[in-house]
């Protein structure tokens, strides 16, 4: 992994990648791969980040990340879109 890394390097800097732009991508595919990872779970992310949820929300608005595209389509329906079941209590 390590080569991998000096060879991206090396590439970007042949490329003339400044160093702002170089360390401002590698934060937002660092954040956007951990993101993904807990399918969007800011709380999740940060902790695995090592970071404060506020530190990450901050920091994802200064990269632009949208996370409601990372979050998962299929959500719970609502309430009013879900069968109704009636149970009966057992009697005691």
């Amino acid at each position: 992994m390590k080569d991998q890394l000096e060879a991206l390097i090396f590439q970007m800097y042949k490329s003339n990648i400044l160093y702002s732009e170089a360390v401002r991508e590698f934060k937002k595919r660092f954040i956007l791969t951990v993101l993904e990872e807990n399918k969007g779970n800011q709380c999740k992310a940060a902790r695995e980040l090592g970071m404060h949820r506020n530190t990450l929300s901050r920091t994802m608005q200064e990269l632009r990340i949208d996370v409601r595209q990372l979050r998962s389509i299929a959500k719970r329906p609502p309430r009013s879109a879900r069968p109704v079941t009636f149970e009966k209590k057992a009697a005691r």
